[in-house]
């Protein structure tokens, strides 16, 4: 296959950026990382050593064959790294940070909370809460000329995080928590990162007191979802207890390990708790921001949308007036989830992945000693030319069926292997029911004379700053 012939040509004897020009590009790095890493392996291939910040020895790559052998073929011998596992110190030991044999544990204690079956149930309630979000802005827009104007990724954070809360918690936060937990969960991102990108800043962050100060922030975060789960075990406990909502909360309460029949601790609920609330409402609404940025450049793929909508609902049998789409005709509702799966690999929410080897490996003719740090440059992989025909363009219909196979590997929207989002099947049914709804009320257009939206990639893909679109009621 042409990406392994790619690797052996230079698998002896990789090329590799000098530790200078590392620390140089640091600063730049730091500001954004995605152009400098763009132009790195145009220069020197799709695998290549260097330094992050100058300081960690690392090879980065964005070649699908190393890639899938690293999180598929041999994923037993590559773990998370230390900057992966150094954010358990901001959002605790749970699925995203866990390694090794307690991974597996907690991961096969919690899949069943995202059967396929559970994901159906909870269609309803997404439509629900989607209706919800939107009413206001068809309110606004009627007595508004028919326009109603929004900030994107301000919408799509309320809407997505409403959602994520109402299936864990089974209650919607007020809007003054929303807004706490949005602002504390960007501050610690943000200053996580820096302390990746830019390590010898961190004596002076040290100094400065800012891990403590964001040590602190953690745990406003960690209070706030306590008190929810505190008061779900109290109602549980009482006497009297109603029947306890069918939600994911309920779900971590209920379950108990095989081996032993305990359930989870304290600490361990809060730290799967709080995985599922910033990991579930995070990673769509940055995906569905950047659909609607893509949407208002592209109409024509929004009024395709609009027109299989419009054919299904047409479709239905005398007595099914509603508009709420069932679980079971979401498949014959396929441009919005095409649209979907194309915004994610434009804008891969999870941009890069890493992993570190726990013993000697090989690929390919490159020998891989323990401890060898990679960069999983998922980006990069979305936009290579090698591997995607236009690969800057809009098409969502390269995902529809029939289409030329891609090359294994080389979309990963959601990682690979046995660490894949446990989120998936929830996620893509959320953001095509929200793309289904929003669609079907407006058109969208970009607010005209707005800058080139930035990208700001911290351990999620999210746009720097805002912006705003127009919702014309339909």
């Amino acid at each position: 296959m042409a990406e392994l012939t790619a690797f052996s040509a230079t698998a002896s004897h990789l090329p590799q950026v000098p530790r200078w020009q590392s620390i140089l590009r640091s600063f730049a790095l730091a500001k954004d990382p995605l152009p400098v890493l763009d132009q790195t392996l145009r220069r020197f291939g799709d695998t290549v050593r260097l330094y992050i910040g100058g300081v960690q020895p690392s090879i980065l790559t964005q070649d699908p064959g190393l890639i899938n052998h690293i999180l598929q073929k041999n994923h037993r011998n590559y773990s998370k790294s230390k900057f992966t596992q150094g954010f358990s110190r901001y959002i605790g030991h749970g699925l995203l940070t866990n390694e090794g044999s307690d991974w597996l544990r907690q991961r096969r204690l919690i899949q069943p909370g995202f059967h396929r079956q559970r994901v159906a149930g909870l269609t309803q309630l997404m439509q629900e809460i989607i209706a919800e979000t939107l009413a206001p802005l068809r309110q606004q827009a009627a007595a508004n000329g028919g326009v109603v104007t929004v900030s994107t990724h301000e919408l799509m954070t309320k809407l997505t995080f409403r959602i994520i809360a109402s299936s864990v918690f089974s209650t919607n936060f007020s809007g003054a928590e929303l807004d706490q937990v949005a602002r504390l969960i960007t501050e610690i991102q943000a200053f996580y990162v820096r302390t990746i990108r830019q390590p010898y800043l961190n004596p002076w962050f040290r100094l400065r007191g800012q891990f403590r100060y964001h040590d602190q922030l953690t745990q406003e975060l960690r209070t706030l979802l306590g008190r929810y789960i505190a008061a779900r075990r109290r109602e549980n406990e009482m006497p009297e207890a109603i029947t306890p909502p069918d939600d994911l909360l309920q779900m971590l309460l209920d379950v108990r390990y095989e081996d032993t029949g305990l359930p989870m601790t304290d600490e361990q609920l809060l730290d799967e708790a709080l995985i599922l609330l910033i990991a579930g409402h995070e990673t769509s609404a940055n995906a569905l921001t950047w659909l609607l940025y893509l949407l208002g450049q592209h109409p024509q793929e929004a009024a395709a949308i609009q027109a299989e909508t419009a054919t299904v609902l047409a479709s239905r049998s005398a007595g099914q007036e509603s508009a709420v789409f069932t679980f079971e005709e979401l498949p014959r509702l396929g441009r919005a989830l095409y649209a979907v799966q194309e915004a994610m690999r434009l804008y891969p929410p999870a941009w890069m992945v890493d992993r570190v080897a726990l013993a000697d490996d090989e690929y390919q003719g490159l020998r891989i000693p323990k401890g060898t740090l990679f960069s999983l440059y998922i980006y990069g992989l979305h936009h290579a030319p090698r591997h995607w025909q236009q690969p800057t363009e809009f098409q969502p219909l390269r995902f529809a069926p029939g289409q030329t196979p891609l090359v294994p590997g080389a979309y990963l929207p959601f990682g690979g292997g046995p660490r894949l989002c446990i989120g998936m099947q929830f996620a893509l049914t959320e953001m095509q029911l929200v793309t289904l709804e929003l669609l079907r009320h407006f058109d969208v257009e970009l607010v005209a004379k707005q800058p080139t939206v930035p990208t700001q990639p911290l351990i999620t893909l999210r746009p720097k700053g805002d912006f705003e679109v127009r919702l014309k009621l339909r």
